[in-house]
């Protein structure tokens, strides 16, 4: 998948037999039940009632341009805390402008995949994947379509060790806002 080939560190699978992280596998299931024999579910199926347990990982992505854009509609706090950005209401390009431009490739690779050939994708990386400071992660995209057809909505979750990570941020707040590079094993 695209996202390995871009940032050292990270792997992507199509229709993944298995996922870590619970929130990722209940989501995957609530997707399936909802799409039922359809390619994939329309937004409207997906009530944040049925998923409030999850929400906090949750990440709503419009499908822009005919897929080479994508606008985020929704990002969890838990996202938010592990990115120290609020992304809601951002292109794809305006939420990743100060990172380094792999990183940005690479999801916009991904996403485009899954709205180009209409498939889950999950993403999971190293610490330190993504850039100096961060801890591991596991995603999962899923395409959604209004019209049964054309992807027009990424719905995906972003997990992480969420106690690892405050420990994290909370190390870096003592040492002036840096985060520190995790030392190699």
């Amino acid at each position: 998948m695209p996202m390995s080939d871009r940032m050292r560190g990270v792997g992507a699978e199509a229709n993944p037999a298995r996922l870590k992280h619970p929130a990722l596998a209940f989501l995957f299931d609530y997707w399936r039940h909802k799409r039922g024999d359809r390619p994939m579910p329309a937004r409207g199926d997906i009530r944040p009632s049925e998923i409030r347990k999850h929400l906090g990982w949750v990440v709503m992505a419009d499908v822009l341009a005919g897929g080479q854009e994508f606008r985020y509609r929704l990002v969890g706090t838990l996202v938010t805390q592990y990115f120290l950005t609020e992304a809601t209401g951002k292109t794809l390009t305006e939420a990743f402008q100060n990172w380094d431009r792999g990183v940005l490739n690479a999801v916009r690779a991904v996403m485009r995949n899954v709205a180009r050939d209409r498939i889950a994708i999950r993403a999971f990386g190293e610490a330190n994947a993504i850039a100096a400071g961060f801890e591991a992660f596991e995603v999962l995209f899923l395409p959604l379509s209004d019209d049964g057809d054309s992807v027009n909505v990424i719905l995906h979750a972003f997990t992480f060790d969420r106690p690892e990570v405050m420990l994290a941020r909370q190390i870096a707040k003592s040492h002036g806002g840096r985060l520190l590079p995790r030392p190699p094993a």
